[in-house]
């Protein structure tokens, strides 16, 4: 997917699986559906061929989850008969597995996104390459989707956070500790508190220093490749730029 993507010349790019369950004859309608305005139209099995146990109903639960998490809300995620005007894929970067979520990645773009039924044949052609065994990676994929929506670009947020949460263990451990030495004469080395204690606090500081680590990757990130962290739609007013 990212190999066509990078080759495609053309202003709208449409995928299309090979296995012939998807109709061509669609493709006239999510064009049609662009012209309306939207940058971004996906193709959604409204009726799909598929056994329900091990296709159907692990794909109604990701789709829900992946648009709950990310707030694009689509129905099917893994139909791959969509239509993408380029310019709202000049910055999608794919890795691993998350040709599935490009649309979200357009819409964080500035794209705007929507969807409309399409036609979906019985598999004639070709074995599937999906099943129960990938709702683990979709998990993967959906946390690296959370993680990067909501602390791409403020990782210490996520990573202080939890730091403090370590903090706070290790304080009220400590405390706890004491005022069992204090009031019930018992000895350190009779609870661990005092190491967990000290393994906490370590903690909360590795964690800070992480935090503190992935902000200066984030910036190196951003400033090396002159990326910004935000998407302009249109300028005006600007002109000679």
């Amino acid at each position: 997917m990212a190999a066509g993507i990078d080759a495609a010349k053309g202003r709208v790019l449409i995928p299309m699986d090979a296995d012939l369950q998807n109709d061509p004859a669609d493709i006239v309608r999510l064009l049609e559906k662009m012209d309306e305005g939207y940058d971004v139209v996906s193709g959604w099995r409204r009726n799909r061929q598929d056994v329900f146990l091990t296709r159907k109903l692990p794909s109604m639960i990701a789709n829900r989850l992946i648009s709950w998490i990310s707030g694009v809300y689509l129905h099917d995620y893994g139909c791959s008969l969509k239509a993408y005007r380029s310019e709202s894929l000049e910055d999608v970067r794919l890795y691993g597995e998350m040709h599935r979520f490009i649309p979200i990645y357009a819409s964080w773009a500035g794209a705007r996104v929507t969807e409309i039924p399409v036609e979906h044949h019985p598999r004639t052609m070709g074995k599937s390459k999906y099943g129960l065994s990938r709702t683990l990676k979709v998990v993967f994929d959906l946390m690296t989707i959370k993680f990067m929506a909501s602390y791409q670009t403020k990782p210490i947020y996520v990573f202080g956070t939890f730091g403090f949460i370590a903090f706070a263990v290790s304080f009220l451990a400590g405390l706890y500790a004491i005022f069992l030495k204090l009031f019930h004469k018992a000895d350190f080395v009779q609870t661990p508190l005092p190491v967990l204690t000290i393994v906490m606090f370590a903690v909360g500081v590795q964690f800070l220093l992480m935090g503190l680590l992935a902000e200066m990757l984030v910036r190196t990130y951003h400033e090396s490749q002159a990326k910004r962290i935000y998407a302009v739609r249109e300028k005006i007013g600007f002109k000679g730029k």
